[in-house]
């Protein structure tokens, strides 16, 4: 097959949690980019309305939807939506996180919080997801994670920075159960017609404080963060058939930081 038809996603329904965050934006523009029909789900409505209108304003398919990944309803509902409307799901983008504590001393509540959010619902909808495909064919998941999933803090980043530095447990933790579920998951449903695979990005251009980009761009080999097409094509490469035979795998996208 010729590799542009390998890399295609046209007639692939794809569904990417989080899509209005900075990276989730990023991930449903290059998978609409591709020709997928992307459905960009977020807790609230209409921060997901405003994402699909943005694009469908640049001619991508691209639809809104709901989830609460916390809330065992709202995963139900979802899958019975996208069931419902549009038949079929080829690839689950797995990109939402809440982030309910604030720093390392922060109330212990806060962690529990967070665990019931990213990692009990996140299993929920993971396994609903995974059902939902498996069911109607087969297809791809793509678990987004973080290079803090494997690596511990580098303090030195935020020398000269104020109000940055007090990093939250929770997002290192998991970051990276999140790794290995993928890894999981693969083993689990072997012969099911689907891969996991997941993406640990570093850190992407948010307008940071100049100290801070300082500290953390002359560590990349690039000399530089993330920008915004960054993650597009790997995500499209692991949502593809050009994919086909990777399955299981964890890759850091840090642009060389962790070399």
């Amino acid at each position: 097959m010729n590799v542009k038809e390998l890399l295609s996603l046209k007639g692939k329904v794809i569904l990417v949690t989080g899509g209005s965050g900075n990276y989730g934006k990023c991930i449903v523009e290059g998978l609409a980019e591709a020709d997928a029909t992307v459905i960009t789900s977020s807790r609230d409505k209409e921060s997901a309305r405003i994402t699909a209108d943005g694009m469908q304003k640049k001619g991508l398919d691209v639809h809104p939807a709901v989830v609460d990944q916390g809330d065992a309803a709202s995963v139900r509902e979802i899958a019975t939506f996208i069931r419902d409307k549009f038949g079929r799901l080829d690839g689950f983008v797995n990109n939402a996180v809440s982030r309910p504590m604030k720093g390392y001393n922060a109330p212990i509540e806060q962690f529990d919080e967070s665990m019931r959010v990213n990692a009990t619902g996140m299993m929920d909808l993971l396994r609903e997801m995974t059902r939902l495909i498996v069911d109607t064919g087969g297809g791809s998941v793509v678990n987004i994670a973080s290079m803090m999933g494997m690596f511990g803090p580098d303090l030195s980043n935020y020398e000269g920075t104020t109000n940055m530095g007090d990093l939250p447990p929770d997002y290192f933790f998991h970051n990276a159960g999140l790794i290995n579920i993928t890894r999981f998951m693969a083993q689990m449903n072997a012969g099911k017609n689907i891969r996991f695979n997941c993406i640990s990005p570093g850190g992407l251009f948010n307008n940071q404080p100049q100290a801070f980009l300082d500290n953390y761009c002359k560590k990349v080999p690039l000399k530089r963060m993330a920008n915004h097409d960054d993650i597009k094509g790997l995500v499209v490469l692991l949502c593809s058939d050009a994919g086909a035979y990777i399955n299981g795998e964890n890759i850091l996208m840090d642009g060389g930081l962790n070399a």
